[in-house]
């Protein structure tokens, strides 16, 4: 089934959407690849820069992707944990065994299809 997400062409599965011609795997590249075709590019780090929308993927210690979290106006970060409702953290605050260490960051501009680096 195909479904649009957020403007995107998406293959739906049974908990989770993944868009096209990005390998179905857990993998740090895998995620960075799905993040970059809503427009999102690796950045350095977590800091907050008005008018930018950030993530923070973190990584569990075998090397696998196991959360997102996704940076507020505030500063502050926000996340769904489970089907719960969503929680506002700071960064290191799912630190630990269940989620992982932050690994990676991406950002991209608050106003859609901007380039941070151009």
């Amino acid at each position: 089934m195909r479904t649009i997400v957020g403007g995107l062409r998406c293959q739906r599965t049974i908990d989770y959407y993944w868009p096209e011609g990005v390998p179905r795997e857990v993998s740090i590249a895998a995620f960075v690849r799905a993040y970059e075709t809503v427009g999102f590019e690796v950045c350095e780090n977590g800091d907050w820069v008005p008018n930018v929308e950030k993530l923070a993927i973190y990584v569990t210690s075998d090397g696998r992707p196991q959360h997102v979290a996704r940076q507020l106006p505030n500063g502050f970060w926000t996340s769904k944990l489970g089907r719960l409702e969503d929680i506002e953290h700071e960064l290191e605050g799912l630190t630990g065994q269940l989620y992982g260490t932050v690994q990676k960051f991406m950002e991209r501009s608050q106003y859609t299809g901007v380039k941070i680096n151009q």
